[in-house]
């Protein structure tokens, strides 16, 4: 059998753990061929060399997604490697909750760089290729779908208290996504958000499971949640728990692969049937 992503070139930022990772992994079962990033470079290598010994293709891309040059250095490696550019995962991120009043200028500026104007500069960096690629294979009679996923969240669809800096930067991300629909149809560029709810990774561990943290640009950020919040968010869910990754990134998959070529500006929440 044929696997649906045979060939292509896929770039999913923060794919060295969680959610990512599973995304990575997801693709490259399917025939793609990936390039892989985490801010820290074990966990990348990590990822890459599991889809090399699964006899797939990987190389990875090191660094922070806030980078000013990050987006071209991203968009090089694939074209470096590979050739291409097919598909796009806007995916890295953490959480830094607070609420407003609380909320400083820095948890304010640096989420909303990490969830949109990081994804912007990959797109802006990746617009190149997509429409010369496009133009050629129009004037060749052999058109090619292409497709950009961007990671959003039911923050971003609904609102969350104590996370103003992450529900906006996702709810942009939303605004993003249906824009860059309009303007890249014309290339035959299917752009979606996947909005996840609770989905179980490091960020959304109970607190009493030990004190986990992310090192960001020097600062270490305490992340997951107090028991009784994640008790209650799971009451709240008619699938009755907290997501999978592996879940997770079957909801992403559904928008890389042909099936989806006429689905495009959309937002779909992977939330258990959570409102």
């Amino acid at each position: 059998m044929t696997r649906k992503l045979e060939g292509k070139v896929a770039l999913v930022s923060g794919s060295g753990r969680g959610i990512g990772r599973e995304i990575a992994l997801k693709l490259a079962s399917e025939g793609a061929r990936l390039v892989i990033n985490d801010l820290d470079a074990e966990p990348a290598e990590h990822t890459v060399a599991d889809i090399l010994a699964a006899g797939g293709q990987a190389v990875a891309c090191i660094g922070s997604v806030t980078e000013a040059d990050f987006g071209d250095r991203f968009v090089k490696t694939a074209l470096d490697n590979f050739g291409g550019i097919d598909i796009i995962v806007n995916n890295a991120g953490y959480t830094w909750d607070n609420v407003i009043q609380k909320m400083t200028d820095a948890q304010w500026e640096d989420i909303l760089a990490v969830h949109l104007t990081a994804p912007f500069r990959i797109l802006r960096a990746a617009s190149d290729f997509i429409r010369d690629a496009a133009k050629r294979e129009a004037e060749a009679g052999t058109p090619v779908f292409r497709k950009v996923v961007n990671i959003s969240s039911t923050s971003g669809v609904y609102g969350n208290a104590g996370q103003a800096n992450y529900a906006t930067a996702k709810a942009g991300i939303n605004g993003l996504t249906r824009a860059m629909a309009k303007e890249w149809g014309r290339y035959k560029v299917n752009v979606n958000s996947v909005a996840f709810g609770l989905i179980m990774t490091r960020l959304t561990q109970s607190l009493t499971s030990g004190n986990a943290s992310v090192d960001i640009g020097g600062r270490t950020i305490a992340v997951g949640v107090q028991p009784e919040r994640l008790k209650a968010a799971e009451a709240t869910i008619p699938l009755g728990r907290g997501g999978t990754p592996e879940e997770a990134a079957g909801a992403v998959y559904m928008f890389c692969i042909p099936e989806s070529n006429y689905v495009s500006g959309q937002v779909l929440v992977c939330g258990g049937g959570r409102p």
